[in-house]
């Protein structure tokens, strides 16, 4: 079938099921107006220097040449958002499916309040706060009193301020928050699993529970599997306003200093649009390059 063909065969398609069309239409012009021409006008912007006030000038590829070769900073940025890329992501990814699938077996009272309470932080706002207390960086912080007592340290570690520290408590307080989502996805997949598919599975020869996740459960919960993995991707790369309030802007030494933070910087502070739009652009593929990554991943469960 030539392309006339399929463009003909197309519009016969729309034709033949319009009315599902127009159903659609209202979601398609939303995500067209509100998703599709932003990221296009994005990719777009990144080529030209726009300031917001003067007419945007096309520069080429003068935005990318900057960026990689010319500003440090982000570079840092880069590394410091692929270490949280590269913990919290793929651990609170596999945090969240191994809880899901422990508290999947809990009775149904128990197991709402169970996701209830390993939920509520990332839907708490603020909540990340109690980490400013528990590492604060004077005496009467919880970490300090307690190395104290132990007689571990002699003088207050500043936890959020030094260099040293500061990735290690920022890892802890994103896995505390990263139950949100694909936690309560998984959960609901877990749920729906057909449970005559176990006793087949024990008549096949499967022998303990961890055959059972790999050959059955996992394979029939693929669609949450993947989704999960697209929104864990997402929130990794996503890391910025959290360490913002954590320990200030900008991080000391840039220690935690993240392209989005970087992005931010640029188009909100110094409204160097173009030169923002760039980062988006890298850091918008970079996260489809993995999506696909892992999308490849995924078809392997259960084989």
């Amino acid at each position: 079938m030539n392309k006339g063909e399929k463009k003909v065969s197309l519009w016969q398609d729309i034709v033949k099921n319009r009315s599902c069309y127009y159903f659609m239409s209202g979601f398609l012009i939303v995500f067209i107006t509100f998703t599709i021409i932003p990221v296009v006008s994005a990719i777009s912007l990144g080529f030209t220097y726009f300031n917001v006030l003067e007419p945007a000038r096309f520069v080429g590829m003068e935005n990318y040449i900057n960026l990689f070769f010319r500003d440090s900073v982000f570079l840092t940025a880069v590394k410091n958002t692929l270490i949280f890329a590269a913990i919290t992501g793929p651990v609170s990814y596999i945090l969240c499916l191994i809880l899901a699938w422990l508290i999947n077996d809990l009775p149904p009272k128990l197991r709402a309040f169970v996701t209830l309470l390993c939920y509520a932080p990332s839907i708490s706002g603020g909540a990340y706060f109690v980490w400013t207390i528990i590492f604060s960086n004077d005496p009467y912080g919880y970490a300090n009193a307690f190395l104290f007592r132990l007689g571990l340290i002699d003088f207050p570690r500043r936890w959020l301020s030094e260099p040293d520290y500061m990735m290690g408590v920022c890892i802890i307080v994103l896995l505390w928050l990263s139950l949100g989502t694909s936690f309560l996805t998984f959960i609901a997949g877990l749920q729906g699993v057909d449970k005559t598919l176990y006793e087949a599975g024990a008549v096949d020869g499967i022998k303990n529970r961890y055959q059972e996740l790999w050959f059955i459960t996992l394979p029939q919960i693929k669609p949450q599997l993947m989704f999960g993995a697209v929104m864990s991707i997402t929130a990794a790369f996503n890391i910025g306003d959290v360490l913002v309030n954590l320990v200030g802007y900008p991080s000391t030494d840039y220690a935690v200093h993240t392209v989005v933070n970087h992005m931010n910087d640029y188009g909100s502070t110094r409204f160097q649009m173009g030169y923002a739009c760039a980062m988006a652009t890298v850091l918008f593929v970079v996260m489809i390059s993995l999506n696909k990554l892992i999308q490849r991943l995924l078809r392997k469960v259960g084989t």
